[in-house]
Parts: C-alpha cells; structure tokens; sequence
C-alpha cells in the first residue's frame, strides 16, 4: 500500500467520514487507519477478501468524489499554508507585537477566542 495514498484517504476520511456508511468507516478505518490486509478484515467480519477490496474502492471513490465536489480537504490545505507563511512572516517582521501575536494564535487555534 503506497503511503502517499493512505495518507490521503486518511486526509479525506477525516473530512467525510459522517458521510460514509458504518460497515464503510470500519472497513476504512481498519485498513488505512490502522493497516490491517484485506485477509484480516474478511476474518474479522466473516466476509471475503473481495467484498472487503470492493467495499474499500467504492469507499475510497466516494471520499474522492465528496473532495471533487466540495474540496474540504484542498481547502483546509490551502488554509494551513497560508496560516504557517503568516506565522513565519510575524515571527520575522513583528516579534514583539504582542496583539498580532494573539490574533495569530486565534487563527490557528492556540489561544481561547
């Protein structure tokens, strides 16, 4: 299993997971979260392997097919990007403008609202 891509169903799965069927987030959770062979899920649910391969492809069509069509994940990527250059950029140019600071932190969650 390639790990760029389980990173990104693990990315997607984070974002959709309430959009996906019980049986679906376990199956995905189980094989990308927590790298369990599509053997060892079949045993666990009494299934076989190719129910659980197919299973985990249509799940993994869906989570890519919710990002085309509300690109959650692209966006919060996007976001985190933008919020660490903005980090690195106050760092540098205003280290002790204490209430840029404090909004900073706002914006990525590290100090209360």
């Amino acid at each position: 299993m390639e790990l760029e891509k389980t990173n990104r169903m693990n990315d997607l799965f984070a974002f959709y997971r309430g959009l996906l069927t019980s049986k679906q987030q376990e199956y995905l959770e189980l094989y990308y979260g927590d790298d369990y062979s599509l053997g060892e899920i079949a045993e666990d649910f009494g299934v076989s392997r190719q129910a659980v391969y197919d299973n985990i492809r249509r799940s993994a069509s869906a989570l890519e097919g919710y990002e085309q069509q509300l690109h959650m994940l692209e966006k919060f990527t996007v976001s985190n990007a933008a919020v660490d250059e903005l980090t690195k950029y106050v760092k540098e140019h205003y280290p002790t403008d204490d209430h840029l600071r404090h909004l900073l932190g706002k914006v990525q969650g590290t100090v209360d609202a």
